[in-house]
């Protein structure tokens, strides 16, 4: 298996008054990618403009970051030849590796929008070495620029930032690193959902070193979701025991919700469950499972308690202006 390490630049609209915005809020205008190998040894390059077809003006703030006029990308060829000759270049087995998680979301938009054969009707899975950077380094939670992850690493900066290419190089630059100092981190994948799971058998199911991972299929709404098995079980992650919640689901915002269930052999769990929308208006289930302190379980307990009385309130006020 290869890395194709990509990065993609993407122009928008001035306006916001075209008629494609909706449908391709970003059109792709370059596409640069370095191939690796297992090893992190470079195979190849990839580096090619896009001639625009919906955006026939760059973007102010597009131009100032990237150093493109529109009279460059004139050059370049249409956006479908372009992919074409990318995924043959990207061969046949091979994970994507991006710094952080648009790329993918808009190459597959643009991919789309021209109505191509599309990479996956499922979720995708990638690395994300913005996250991989922040798992080996800090504190898994912060992202940082890829200047800051270059300079941190004292790699050294012999082409300029902000082109397709030189941030894919740049990228592969701080993969080869975590390759060889902090391998332990690639285990850690990550999912594109621009296509969520269509079936059961496309759901994902992923144990990383410190929590689970569960990502639906779709579902009709909320209450079908919320009315299937595996989404409202609890189940230790590391045993693979079924467990009694001590902390029923419940939810602060109607977006996220929660549970504590608790292990014999390991402790507190705590399930979080984030609901996300399709673009057809159905939605899939996203949930993580991970070990938590007795101190913990405590906290989302009085979470739990302070929700239930802000919807008691809530309606405690509602039926007084019923009777008003």
């Amino acid at each position: 298996m290869n890395y194709i390490v990509l990065d993609l630049e993407w122009n928008q609209s001035n306006t916001g008054k075209e008629k494609e915005v909706d449908e391709l809020p970003f059109e792709i205008i370059e596409i640069g990618a370095i191939k690796l190998s297992e090893e992190c040894k470079m195979m190849g390059e990839f580096s090619e403009l896009v001639k625009p077809q919906v955006y026939r003006k760059m973007h102010r703030v597009t131009s100032q970051l990237i150093h493109m006029q529109m009279q460059e990308l004139e050059r370049g060829r249409p956006f479908p030849e372009v992919e074409e000759r990318f995924l043959e270049w990207c061969g046949e087995d091979y994970l994507f590796c991006t710094w952080g998680t648009l790329d993918l979301t808009e190459l597959q938009r643009n991919i789309r929008f021209y109505r191509m054969e599309p990479l996956a009707g499922k979720p995708i899975p990638f690395l994300d070495v913005q996250k991989l950077f922040s798992i080996a380094y800090e504190d898994r939670k912060s992202r940082r620029a890829l200047e800051y992850a270059i300079d941190f690493l004292h790699i050294e900066k012999d082409i300029p930032f902000h082109r397709a290419f030189s941030d894919a190089y740049y990228t592969a630059k701080v993969l080869t690193v975590l390759k060889r100092d902090k391998p332990q981190v690639f285990s850690n994948v990550s999912y594109d959902l621009f296509h969520p799971p269509k079936c059961r058998e496309d759901e994902v199911r992923v144990q990383f070193d410190t929590y689970a991972k569960y990502i639906s299929r779709e579902f009709k709404n909320k209450t079908e979701a919320f009315s299937d098995r595996e989404v409202v079980s609890s189940k230790c992650y590391l045993c693979r025991c079924n467990l009694k919640k001590k902390v029923k689901w419940f939810t602060p915002n109607g977006r996220h919700y929660y549970c504590v269930a608790y292990c014999d052999r390991h402790g507190y769990l705590k399930g979080k469950v984030r609901v996300r929308k399709t673009e057809d208006d159905r939605v899939y289930i996203v949930k993580t499972t991970k070990l938590i302190s007795e101190e913990d379980a405590r906290e989302i307990e009085q979470r739990r308690l302070h929700a239930r009385e802000l919807r008691r309130r809530r309606k405690k006020a509602k039926d007084t202006e019923g009777t008003a």
